[in-house]
């Protein structure tokens, strides 16, 4: 159902907004086990996501650096999701 949720900290370069926000969107997938939004659970779920995401960077920024970058590579930076992505958006 779920992939892991990918390690942000330690990349280079850091982790962006869509990263941090991808992570928080899978997280609340999994606890919820909400796969597709409808209208009742597209506030809640938008919001959950909004507010981890937020105290995501926030711990992101707090954390010391990590002395070993992740051993893998996060979804939204791999080439071939790159391309699913822009053949989504048209471009």
């Amino acid at each position: 159902m779920c992939r892991n949720i990918t390690t942000l900290r330690g990349l280079e370069p850091h982790a962006t907004d869509a990263e941090i926000e991808a992570a928080a969107l899978q997280y609340v997938r999994k606890v919820t086990g909400v796969q597709q939004l409808s209208d009742a659970t597209r506030g809640p779920v938008e919001a959950a996501v909004a507010q981890i995401a937020h105290i995501t960077a926030h711990l992101l920024d707090e954390l010391p650096e990590r002395r070993r970058p992740p051993a893998t590579v996060p979804p939204l930076r791999r080439p071939e999701v790159q391309a699913r992505i822009a053949a989504r958006q048209g471009g």
